[in-house]
């Protein structure tokens, strides 16, 4: 069969593949928990008070590949692979580098000279390649990681800070670009301008909502943070897995700003 007679039109369902980063205690485990039949992969311990179903915590990046491989060689009724977290991940990663190499410090690896990031791009395409087999069969992937704040030179603008995963920028970059959709999980504030006296004004942050401020997800990346939304979610939804299916569409991923055509679907 040659290529002409492959070629495929319209719009194909696939599992979402979601990214969702924020802050420590912000909720994210939690949310992951209320997917559809979640199994997490658990690279840090912090689950303990989260009811879900869990692999051994990951001592390697073995450990990683090996509970994917047999998620993948096995059947099983669960709908989401959580892997929680990818900078506790990227660490397993840097450890594996270390030893193939045979330093102590993954900036030693292979000379120096960032080669030891460049190296971990392998095992970050391992993670990866996994995930888009589980995919095949429809298992929808759900990754977590914390924050930072980094230092983004606009060249249109003057440099300003922002919300990024917590990962190397190269391993950030490509862990991004394979997310249908990247969530910054973060709460809610208004600013107030208070006056100070002697005509002189400070602007206050003030939280929105109860419980120490409303939780909400950002979809829409911008000068504040990294985030990307190829469903058809606004730019801001409450940190609620019903929030986060109301934006997957009937007919499967829309580009960003499209609006789709139908009722929202689950995974």
């Amino acid at each position: 069969m040659g290529l002409m007679e492959q070629i495929q039109s319209g719009k194909q369902a696939m599992p979402p593949r979601i990214m969702v980063y924020g802050t420590e205690g912000i909720g994210k485990s939690t949310l992951a928990a209320q997917a559809p039949k979640p199994i997490f992969i658990q690279t840090e311990d912090g689950l303990s008070e989260i009811a879900c179903e869990k692999f051994p915590l990951a001592a390697t990046v073995e450990d990683v590949l090996n509970a994917l491989a047999e998620l993948n060689s096995t059947q099983h009724s669960y709908q989401t692979v959580v892997i929680d977290s990818l900078d506790w991940l990227e660490r397993l990663i840097w450890d594996a580098i270390c030893r193939e190499y045979r330093v102590t410090s993954i900036e030693k690896a292979d000379g120096g000279y960032q080669r030891g990031y460049v190296h971990a791009l392998t095992y970050w395409r391992k993670v990866t390649d996994a995930l888009m087999q589980l995919r095949a069969k429809g298992i929808a992937s759900l990754l977590i990681a914390h924050s930072k704040v980094e230092k983004f030179e606009d060249p249109e603008s003057a440099a300003y800070d922002r919300y990024s995963p917590r990962l190397h920028k190269h391993a950030s970059s490509l862990v991004v670009e394979w997310c249908d959709a990247v969530f910054f999980a973060t709460r809610k504030f208004r600013t107030e301008t208070e006056d100070k006296g002697f005509g002189r004004e400070r602007t206050i942050a003030r939280e929105v909502g109860k419980d120490g401020g409303e939780r909400i997800l950002r979809t829409v990346g911008g000068p504040s943070c990294v985030a990307k939304n190829r469903y058809a979610h606004p730019a801001e939804i409450l940190l609620s897995w019903p929030a986060v299916m109301a934006g997957f569409a009937l007919e499967t991923p829309q580009p960003q700003g499209e609006t789709p055509n139908g009722q929202p679907e689950g995974i």
